[in-house]
């Protein structure tokens, strides 16, 4: 390998990393300690902000085996640097897996090693095995590959489901957990709390409060005691607000998977003894036994004997019970490599709660260790919370920019303060200190407390309407969103389902649909005897628990369940079955009525049940009829699928009609089917069967029709993002057609827009990957189906039709966005772009679609229920929780109303934050350039402001302003207007720039007009201007009388502190803008009375001086006449600020050029039909948009672009019945689909 060859760890997953090696070098740390000694350690504070400095600048490249220390690079858009130390360790083999490998031909049966055999074998040399950790993950070197690698766990050793019976089912002796212990490490998620220490270091470090404490040091030595300790005073409230959250959230989150850290556990050993051990040192292929009472499980492990029902609410926010069976041991499904994702179903998965066990007599519930750790499906979560990738905002990123401008004037004001103070001979240590005041003059230390006061009330709002935030920096975010993506169950619609009705099947026809399914005349028919037994409910603690589906589904007939005990398995040898039987009324009734079911029994015993799996789409249940010689199967699942698995003629012709007619109502539709098994099968015979055989042959039993109804807050809040231009997406795990008669009920797909599936299949064989693009009928007009789709197929390929007319939304199921995605990457934007509906879609589809939206520069926000929307509430700019468990602690945001009108609230709350960050940024800004303004033009006469000057300023102006600026509240409705994301923007610089120019205009116009007046002299303390008459005043500027050294008190000084004054209320009052995202000002009453008592002190000092105040403020009296010029003047100021602000930004400036260029993709009128004022607006748009070089200027987002694209495309949408194939990306006629 070549020295300073860059490697690729984790190639292909989302913590990829570009590594370097570096040995340390002697030279390169000499003198960096020379300079760190030399800065007084500045350079440190440097390299410690910048890890790839600290690495480079004190070693050299060397190869990745023999570094010492590694230099990582995140490969993503934020290119994160990291620093890591290289540790070597010994082993007797490479790999943690090497010793199977080994042992393979000295092997006692079944992996049953004896303890001598690995004795003899570990007593060779041992390896020196290179390896570093980051971000909680141990990473190996690997000479094979010449890369450092991870280990997961068993399944790097690709070993499929017989071989976990086979290999490793039986344990591990102790020499190979402690050699497996080596690599794998001690089973537990260790969240270390952190001291308050080593947290107040690493806040202490950031480059706000080192400049901060800079300043502080820099005032204490020009004796301006007073605000150095008001900037201390906030500095440590902010500090010890933010230790606070962030101690808060490592407790939190340590109490989270404390749960489980350490249990003890019985692990098999490899000579079938049991022993017990404790949790932590379980490591992957160790066998645990799972105890019947349950446990919450320490590790990922895979079940191998036995049937557990476990609570995964942790990891997917479902508190429903899931069954997890036993990994199939023989047949094709036992070849198949074992993997986690696609083996759900047989895996117990850490910080689950097994509630209870199902076992054989005399056999206990096993399970093989795959995964410990950090490795596990909860340590991975627990990672993700630990070190979340950072908060990628425009906002953040502008700020720092605009501070570097704020620097680069500050360093004009230091050269200017040091030539000048040079040529007029000042000495030494006032030219040091003043030329480093005009910095902290410029660039504000008070900054970032008021940049988070304005989110901090944000969030105190939210908190009041029931949304909790972990994460406030995301509270801005919220401002920009301009998509959000919803979950359907239990987010759009009701969690639970509804039991519509039932439609039974007899002799290959319907019956008309029936609305009770516990009748008296149904209790002995084989559709009702399916309903109750076809499921996986079980009975925990006395209580009915499982699928609120099979849950509706059982209580809708009116039935019973009754499970064995533990005492009654053991002592019948067989497995007692549960049993299900109608009430005993019922029953006597129907044997009244109905003489022939007499001698008929109503109990059935569940023998055994096939559990729902989502591949299959279907679940099935043999049973036995009490006192009855043959069993019978219940098959229950997606309709298509069951009818495929039944006799043809048993199936009604009006099958289709009847379920398309159900599912575009918006109902989720269920078959059943039975069959009748031979005699001849016995119970032990059911045990062993494959469920393929049993699922054939059925005859069609009918529909379970169920209802989930919209949420009636659903539509409004829809409607209501509509028309704030915030477009909305369906992502959800349910059925294609169920999905689209939502969107449409709830306002998503408007009644007049048109919506195109795209069918997508794989290649096969010789045949390429294909999507067929159907176009559905509108349910509006379903009077006669077949001219009603000519008529929509005719209408959406006329291509003549103006743009926004051709309203047409896309819907695409799971199976064909894992086909685009792979096949036809050129039209995955052109999809995302009018894609409304994305169905049967996996938790890990909805994470990818979040980062393809994000990709075309959405601002995306995922608001979901909690179930399977963890990585896309992680990954969104914005993931809103309606779910208060676990598995919300990912999502920045939480709701504790379980509907989605938090969706707008969060919203306006964001916008009103986003715009109060840019008022106070600009506010922040204009107060440092006014007051750096002011100080320069006093420093041309060697003078400045007065200490006590500056502190009324710093304190009883700025901070009250800034504090009190941030409340405004939030508009009461979304406009359609988005604020600004950035702030080096067109309207913002603007509004800076011009205000800026008007208070630097008036503050020269005042300097030099001071100047000018007749009773102006050189002030000493005997001037007394205001006493005397303008005309007999004489210019006595020979007066030699000793005075103040700093030159405080002169008229300059007095005109400057009085106009700068009234400028920072102005701007104050100017950029703190109320509608259209914030409630007006004057509804702001503590901003209103801390202006009003400002101006009326200001102006009463002003016109009515008091001499108490004057030198406490270091002011000096001035004649009446010039007070009254003053005044005239400061109303002029603020007038021209105004209109600056009201008819050059928001008129001309925002109505004419930005607002023309956002909306540069629609239509625009003909020429003839337009008014003359609308032909001068366009012309005043094209000189505008010309002057400031934004004439036909591309958008700047990509989605923005595509759609531009697309509306010259001829053949986009595609045609009705058309097919595109991957082989090429145009579209081909096919014949009707």
């Amino acid at each position: 390998m070549k020295t300073g060859e860059v490697k690729i760890i984790n190639k292909g997953l989302e913590d990829e990393m570009e590594v370097w090696g570096y040995r340390p070098c002697l030279w390169k740390t000499i003198l960096v300690g020379v300079g760190v000694v030399c800065s007084g350690g500045l350079l440190l504070l440097l390299l410690y902000w910048l890890p790839e400095w600290g690495v480079k600048g004190t070693c050299t490249h060397t190869s990745l085996r023999d570094a010492h220390t590694l230099l990582l690079r995140t490969t993503d858009e934020f290119r994160q640097w990291f620093r890591a130390k290289a540790h070597v360790m010994l082993a007797p083999w490479k790999k943690p897996f090497d010793s199977l490998d080994l042992s393979a031909t000295a092997q006692l049966p079944n992996g049953d090693h004896s303890e001598e055999h690995y004795g003899k074998l570990a007593q060779g040399q041992p390896i020196q095995i290179h390896f570093f950790t980051h971000h909680s993950t141990k990473y190996y070197w690997d000479d094979e590959t010449q890369n450092f690698e991870t280990y997961k766990g068993l399944e790097d050793v690709n070993v499929s489901c017989a071989g976990i019976h086979s290999d490793h089912s039986s344990g591990l002796c102790k020499t190979l957990q402690d050699f497996r212990r080596l690599f794998f490490g001690e089973n537990e998620i260790a969240v270390r709390v952190p001291s308050l220490f080593k947290l107040l270091i690493k806040e202490v470090l950031n480059p706000f409060y080192i400049f901060q404490l800079f300043s502080v040091i820099l005032w204490s030595a020009e004796d301006y005691y007073y605000y150095a300790t008001a900037i201390v005073f906030m500095s440590v409230i902010s500090i010890a607000t933010s230790l606070y959250t962030i101690k808060k959230q490592y407790v939190m989150l340590h109490d989270m998977v404390a749960a489980h850290s350490v249990v003890r556990v019985s692990v098999c050993k490899g000579n079938k003894e049991i022993a017990e051990a404790m949790s932590t040192e379980l490591v992957p292929g160790d066998v645990v036994i799972i105890p019947a009472n349950g446990m919450i499980m320490p590790c990922d492990a895979v079940l191998i004997h036995g049937t557990c029902i476990v609570n995964e609410s942790m990891l997917t926010g479902e508190s429903v019970p899931v069954t997890k069976t036993s990994l199939p041991s023989s047949g094709e499904d036992a070849a198949v490599s074992y993997s986690m994702e696609e083996h759900k179903r047989h895996t117990l998965f850490c910080g689950t709660h097994v509630i209870q066990t199902r076992f054989y007599t005399g056999e206990l519930v096993k399970a093989v260790v795959v995964r410990t750790g950090f490795s596990t499906e909860k340590g991975q979560l627990v990672r993700s919370i630990l070190y979340p990738k950072p908060t990628d905002f425009k906002l953040y990123r502008d700020a720092y920019l605009f501070l570097l401008c704020l620097v680069g004037v500050a360093g004009i004001g230091f050269i200017y303060t040091i030539v000048l103070s040079v040529m007029n001979q000042v000495p030494a240590k006032t030219i040091i200190i003043e030329s480093l005041d005009i910095i902290t003059i410029t660039v504000p230390p008070a900054l970032p407390a008021a940049m988070t006061a304005g989110i901090v009330y944000a969030q105190r709002r939210l908190k009041r309407v029931g949304i909790f935030c972990i994460s406030p920096q995301r509270i801005n975010m919220c401002g920009q969103l301009n998509l959000v993506c919803f979950d359907k169950t239990g987010t759009l619609t009701e969690d639970g389902l509804d039991l519509w009705g039932i439609q039974r099947a007899e002799n290959g026809s319907f019956s008309p649909p029936e609305s009770e399914a516990a009748e008296q005349s149904l209790v002995s028919s084989a559709f009702v005897a399916g309903m109750a037994s076809c499921h996986s409910l079980t009975k925990i603690e006395g209580e009915l628990s499982g699928d609120p589906l099979d849950l509706k589904m059982f209580s809708a007939t009116g039935w019973i369940l009754e499970e064995p005990t533990e005492e009654e398995t053991a002592l019948h040898n067989p497995l007692m079955p549960t049993v299900v039987r109608p009430p005993k009324h019922v029953v006597l009734e129907a044997n009244q009525n109905n003489p022939l079911a007499q001698n008929m029994s109503f109990e059935i015993g569940i023998v055994r049940q096939f559990p729902f799996s989502s591949a299959l789409q279907r679940m099935s249940v043999v049973v036995r009829r009490l006192g009855e010689k043959h069993m019978d199967a219940y098959l229950k699942g997606a309709p298509e699928i069951v009818a495929s698995l039944c006799k043809q003629h048993t199936v009604p012709q009006s099958f289709t009609e009847t379920l398309e007619s159900y599912t575009r109502q918006g109902f989720r539709v269920i078959a059943l089917a039975h069959r009748q098994l031979e005699s001849k099968l016995s119970w032990h015979k059911v045990q062993s069967l494959s469920r393929d055989l049993i699922e054939t042959n059925m005859e069609f039993l009918g529909l379970i029709i169920m209802q989930n109804k919209i949420k009636q807050e659903t539509a409004g809040v829809l409607r209501e993002l509509r028309q704030a231009n915030i477009r909305t997406l369906m992502v959800t795990g349910d059925n294609m057609l169920t999905a689209i008669s939502v969107a449409r009920d709830c306002g998503m797909v408007r009644a007049h827009e048109q919506v195109v599936i795209a069918d997508a299949v794989p290649p096969k064989d010789f045949n390429p990957a294909a999507i067929m693009w159907h176009y559905t009928e509108n349910p509006q007009t379903t009077k006669d189906n077949q001219s009603v789709e000519i008529n929509l197929e005719e209408r959406a390929y006329d291509k003549r039709q103006p743009p926004q007319e051709q309203s047409y939304h896309f819907a695409v199921s799971g199976k064909a966005f894992a086909v685009v995605t792979e096949h036809f990457p050129q039209l995955v934007q052109k999809l995302a772009l009018r894609a409304t509906v994305f169905a049967r879609m996996a938790p890990d589809q909805k994470t990818q679609l979040v980062e393809i939206l994000q990709s075309i520069d959405y601002t995306v926000g995922m608001c979901g229920d909690g179930a399977n929307d963890c990585g896309a509430l992680k990954r969104a700019h914005s993931g809103i929780s309606l779910s208060e468990l676990e598995a919300s602690v990912a999502s920045p945001f939480t709701s504790t109303t379980s509907n989605i009108s938090c969706v707008p609230n969060l919203i306006r709350e964001g916008r009103a934050a986003l715009i109060t960050s840019f008022c106070v940024f600009k506010f922040m800004a204009l107060y440092s350039i006014i007051q750096y303004l002011s100080v320069t033009l006093l420093y041309s006469i060697l003078s400045n402001l007065g200490d006590f000057q500056f502190l009324f300023i710093d304190i009883a102006i700025i901070l009250i302003i800034a504090f009190t600026m941030s409340l405004n509240p939030a508009w009461k409705e979304l406009v359609w207007r988005r604020p600004p994301s950035s702030l080096i923007s067109g309207p913002l610089l603007c509004s800076v720039l011009t205000q800026i120019l008007t208070c630097l205009f008036f503050q020269v116009l005042v300097f030099l007009l001071v100047r000018q007046q007749r009773w102006y002299e050189t002030w000493t303390p005997q001037s007394d201007a205001c006493n005397v008459s303008s005309y007999s005043l004489t210019h006595s500027s020979n007066v030699s009388s000793p005075h103040d050294h700093k030159n405080i008190k002169n008229y300059e000084n007095t005109t400057l502190f009085y106009i700068s004054s009234f400028q920072y209320l102005s701007v104050a009052i100017i950029f703190s803008k109320g509608k259209p995202f914030r409630q007006p000002s004057y509804k702001n009453w503590p901003f209103m009375l801390s202006c009003i008592g400002l101006y009326t002190f200001l102006l009463f000092i002003m016109l009515y001086p008091v001499p108490a105040i004057d030198s406490f403020l270091e002011i000096v009296c001035v004649p009446h006449d010039w007070r009254v010029t003053l005044v005239v003047i400061v109303v002029v100021n603020t007038a021209v600020s105004f209109m600056l602000e009201i008819l050059i930004l928001d008129i001309i400036l925002w109505r004419l050029v930005f607002r023309g260029n956002q909306g540069g993709n629609r239509p625009s009128a003909s020429p003839a039909t337009a008014k003359p004022q609308a032909a001068n607006s366009r012309w005043g748009s094209s000189f505008l948009s010309w002057l400031f070089c934004r004439r036909n200027k591309p958008p700047r987002v990509r989605y923005m672009n595509v759609a531009l694209e697309l509306q010259d495309d001829p053949d986009w949408p595609p045609g009705p019945s058309t097919v595109t194939y991957a082989s090429d990306a145009q579209s081909h006629i096919s014949a009707a689909l």
